[in-house]
């Protein structure tokens, strides 16, 4: 190999290849879109799952179960975590969980699980608390207190109905 042969071949700014520009461009007379058939007009696109008239992979395979889009995503902790993590007294928030880094990830609500033992006494707030959860904190002196979580659509539909009624009423 020479010097001058180390470049050869490369192109820094290559041309666009120009379709159907007669039989001198090397792309000529159908410009690389065979000869008849369906992708020969201009503006032809394929569908992004289309497998050449061939049901398509995600119509054969089977759809199992039922996942419902609307359903809150419920992050636990057990009560032995909790007293392992926090000195005695601490009030401990769904906010300070995620910032010790006890609960990973976005979740709806948070609840506490009666798995484990805790010996200090804490202040616990979160959405939910199992029936032993709420015991063993306050069985170890603590207290629960629970914060209320995202509010229901149908909820906030039924106090803008209530409220569009009340401001009619008010009007007339």
């Amino acid at each position: 190999m020479n010097l001058n042969d180390v470049n050869e071949g490369i192109h820094g700014h290559r041309k666009t290849k120009r379709l159907g520009r007669g039989p001198g461009s090397g792309q000529g007379k159908t410009g690389g879109r065979g000869n008849k058939g369906q992708g020969q007009l201009a503006g032809f696109s394929f569908h992004p799952v289309f497998q050449g008239g061939a049901s398509p992979i995600v119509r054969r395979v089977p759809k199992r179960g039922f996942n419902n889009r609307w359903a809150l995503k419920v992050s636990s902790i057990n009560v032995s975590e909790l007293g392992d993590a926090f000195e005695a007294g601490t009030e401990v928030t769904p906010e300070l969980i995620a910032e010790k880094g006890l609960v990973k990830g976005r979740y709806d609500v948070l609840k506490v699980l009666g798995d484990g033992e805790i010996t200090v006494s804490l202040k616990v707030s979160a959405h939910r608390f199992s029936k032993s959860a709420q015991a063993k904190i306050e069985g170890a002196g603590g207290s629960v207190t629970i914060v209320p979580g995202p509010t229901p659509v149908e909820e906030k539909k039924k106090a803008a109905k209530i409220a569009k009624k009340a401001k009619a009423q008010a009007k007339g």
